[in-house]
């Protein structure tokens, strides 16, 4: 079954980092899903997130769809981020703002995106309250647990 899947910024990092600890599992996920031939999305906010450190060259355009955050994103986002400021009383910043992991679960769940991949364990606390109230449309799937392991594969 053909799954269109949403990295960001920290799945991108870790697969182009190969001295990382999660390289491995970054490397194994990105294969899997394109051998598989699922589509692999790319946001523009993930591409501006890795490029404060990393180089545009770097991304692998090749095997990646290229997903603009618009209006209709930004709308979902605005809806999403006001459940979390609700739900969560640890949010004490002298302005709201909203995180870019937010816009994320908000193009995922727009455009039907059937996977948000990553290793990010705040955004997984974030998409945890929005779940709790909505319907987001996506799964959260982190990397930290190898590929073999959320394949239920035996390691024979």
């Amino acid at each position: 079954m053909h799954k269109s899947i949403l990295i960001d910024t920290c799945f991108l990092i870790k697969l182009l980092d190969d001295t990382d600890p999660l390289h491995q599992n970054a490397k194994d996920y990105f294969r899997h899903h394109v051998q598989q031939n699922n589509t692999l999305w790319i946001s523009t906010i993930t591409i501006a997130e890795f490029c404060v450190r990393g180089s545009f060259e770097d991304i692998p355009f090749r095997n990646l769809r290229v997903l603009p955050f618009n209006v209709d994103h930004a709308v979902v986002a605005g809806k999403f981020m006001e459940i979390v400021f609700r739900q969560k009383a640890t949010i004490s910043a002298p302005r709201a703002i909203i995180p870019n992991d937010c816009k994320l679960f908000s193009q995922a769940s727009f455009e039907s995106i059937d996977c948000f991949l990553t290793c990010d364990g705040p955004a997984e606390s974030m998409y945890k309250i929005i779940k709790a109230e909505t319907n987001p449309k996506f799964d959260y799937h982190n990397i930290k647990i190898p590929l073999s392991e959320y394949l239920g594969e035996l390691g024979l």
